[in-house]
């Protein structure tokens, strides 16, 4: 049915309660007033727009005017309230329903990011909202120095900028334990690209993970967990770069997907670390330091404010202490990962 088309049904009794009104000068009773609240309340149910609602209360009002034995004043005061209450009942139907609508979305998006649900129900939802989980998708995760909901403003900016620029392209975004998030089709790293860009500016500097496209319903579960990996291990290793893929650092869940082996490697290599004066962490700083950059004397100097000679120095009491030297390939690579490993398992904080 056309939006011009409304039903008389949405009208009855305002021909009557106009001519009642407006012939005394009265307001409209509670219980008329309550009458075209609930009439306001159908028609925004059935998806009638308000502007065609109103306009038929014109016409009607125009079509009742002749029989109206009253002034203009009263007349227009009455279908002034008549109106104002079917108003008032299209728009509280219309925010219940927004704020239903808001619920499915935020149950759906907590199942689709925890695989809660079954995943055929979840796929049929999905399509609800854009998404067609038989086709891969990568998640991107966005933090920044606040924590965020999707009614702030920062979330906002960021999706006005990707619809501003892609359109509709099966995008979801939404905002999860004061993250942003994005969940985009596999084969559309732009779209990603692009927000993390966005989310990188409105965040004022903050860090953005990227994980790799998975396939089917609990793709998007792996990809997200992968995402918030890399960030606890952005935390972990003070990783600067503002933006992390997963697919860069697959290294790292490999080297601690067998933690006791790790941790017994970092106490082989780095605990004789901890007989030097002070403790082992100037050392290990040390190390890190060495390591970041790319094993160049100068450079590790100059980040830890040390002269070359202070550093070779230092380099030359890990040495003596573990029986590794830093400096040479042979030991290198074991050093370097026992670091990684420490890092990520928070030694010396947390000896295990």
């Amino acid at each position: 049915m056309a939006e011009h088309e409304i039903p008389p049904g949405y009208l009855d009794g305002y021909a009557g309660i106009l001519a009642a009104a407006s012939t005394t000068g009265r307001r409209l009773t509670r219980e008329e007033i309550e009458s075209r609240r609930t009439l306001g309340e159908q028609a925004a149910d059935a998806g009638y727009g308000l502007r065609a609602l109103v306009g038929a209360h014109l016409a009607a009002t125009r079509a009742a005017w002749p029989a109206v034995p009253a002034s203009a004043d009263s007349v227009l005061a009455a279908m002034q309230q008549a109106v104002d209450a079917f108003a008032e009942g299209y728009e509280r139907a219309q925010r219940l329903a927004i704020r239903q609508e808001e619920a499915a979305r935020r149950e759906f998006i907590d199942d689709l990011l925890h695989g809660r649900s079954d995943l055929g129900r979840l796929a049929e939802r999905a399509e609800r909202f854009g998404l067609r989980l038989s086709h891969a998708h990568a998640v991107a995760v966005a933090q920044g120095r606040a924590a965020y909901d999707e009614a702030d403003q920062v979330p906002r900016q960021v999706e006005q900028a990707l619809i501003a620029r892609f359109g509709d392209r099966s995008i979801l975004l939404t905002t999860k334990d004061g993250r942003l998030l994005c969940v985009a089709p596999g084969d559309q790293d732009e779209v990603l690209t692009c927000f993390a860009k966005q989310a990188y500016a409105a965040t004022d500097g903050g860090r953005v993970a990227i994980g790799r496209p998975q396939p089917g319903p609990g793709g998007v579960v792996q990809s997200y967990k992968e995402a918030l990996g890399v960030l606890d291990l952005a935390d972990r290793l003070n990783l600067d770069a503002p933006v992390l893929h997963a697919a860069d650092l697959l290294v790292y869940p490999v080297l601690t997907r067998d933690r006791q082996a790790m941790a017994d490697l970092v106490a082989s290599a780095l605990g004789p670390l901890t007989a030097a004066r002070g403790g082992p962490q100037l050392l290990m700083d040390t190390l890190i330091a060495y390591f970041d950059s790319g094993c160049v004397a100068a450079e590790s100097a100059r980040r830890l404010s040390l002269s070359v000679r202070a550093l070779t120095y230092r380099l030359d009491r890990i040495h003596q202490l573990t029986g590794a030297n830093p400096a040479d390939p042979a030991h290198r690579y074991m050093l370097q990962t026992a670091v990684i490993g420490a890092r990520l398992l928070d030694w010396p904080a947390k000896p295990r």
